[in-house]
């Protein structure tokens, strides 16, 4: 949830300590105006920016939208002072946000394109920048993406170095024991044998990681004949360019970090007058 503190911080560091480039008289009217065409995100965050100043916002567009060149997103009024003020930080939020619901919106598209039954789920990961995990993961939903585990309460994954540790079926034995009836379990395996192990022993979603389509292909059969009700997950330097042989391979959902630690930004400019 975005706070009035995170919008100070953020405005704190753009404006220094005197701010006579934005020391404009009078009041004014501005306009977030897009460069490229792509998907709109992380208006609410630039309006919150705004509003924080005491400036009027209307957004004539809701995240999640396609855009093209020349629409505007955003338009504000309040002093001169103050949407200047505003200016570079929401457009740097917005342009950011906005790339990676449009790099989601191109995974998602990709995916559903090349299933031949139903299309797997686009998910986020926890690489996020730090300080805009909400940002970035609301910018994945406007973009048709699921946020997968929003922090390391929503979910256990039991990876390789519990594993290492523990060993599969302990480890899942051990997490199991101490997890919520409510709290699943997504358990990591490099090979594909042992992923039905790992759903015959209580995983709710086996996570695939770093296997080839085939290997994720074999994975999933696996799964799929031990008939343990468990979700399959393909995970690990997947791109966009890969998305259309993992969706092909029968997994439920394929996890990208580059949604959001590698999505390219939106171009915006702001316009006064």
């Amino acid at each position: 949830m975005l706070t009035d503190s995170d919008i100070e911080r953020w405005l704190r560091e753009d404006v220094g300590h005197h701010d006579v480039t934005n020391d404009v008289p009078g009041t004014t009217e501005g306009r977030l105006v897009a460069k490229a065409s792509g998907v709109v995100a992380g208006l609410d965050a630039a309006t919150a920016v705004f509003e924080y100043l005491d400036c009027a916002v209307e957004t004539p567009v809701d995240s999640g939208d396609a855009i093209d060149a020349g629409d505007v997103v955003l338009r504000v009024d309040g002093p001169a002072q103050s949407v200047l003020r505003g200016e570079r930080v929401a457009v740097n939020v917005a342009g950011h946000a906005s790339g990676v619901a449009t790099k989601t919106r191109a995974a998602v598209d990709a995916a559903a394109s090349a299933a031949t039954g139903s299309p797997p789920r686009i998910a986020g990961t926890r690489k996020t920048t730090p300080g805009l995990r909400g940002v970035e993961k609301r910018a994945v939903a406007a973009g048709g993406g699921d946020t997968h585990r929003l922090d390391l309460s929503h979910m256990v994954m039991v990876k390789d170095n519990h594993i290492a540790e523990m060993g599969l079926v302990d480890a899942i034995e051990h997490f199991r024991e101490r997890a919520s009836f409510a709290t699943k379990l997504d358990v990591e395996v490099e090979a594909p044998e042992d992923a039905p192990r790992a759903a015959e022993s209580g995983a709710d979603i086996v996570l695939l990681d770093n296997m080839s389509p085939a290997e994720t292909e074999r994975a999933a059969d696996l799964v799929a004949a031990a008939d343990a009700d468990a979700f399959t997950e393909a995970s690990g330097g997947i791109t966009v360019a890969d998305v259309p042989a993992y969706a092909e391979t029968g997994v439920d959902i394929i996890s990208m970090g580059s949604l959001t630690h590698s999505a390219p930004t939106l171009d915006f400019s702001f316009r006064t007058g």
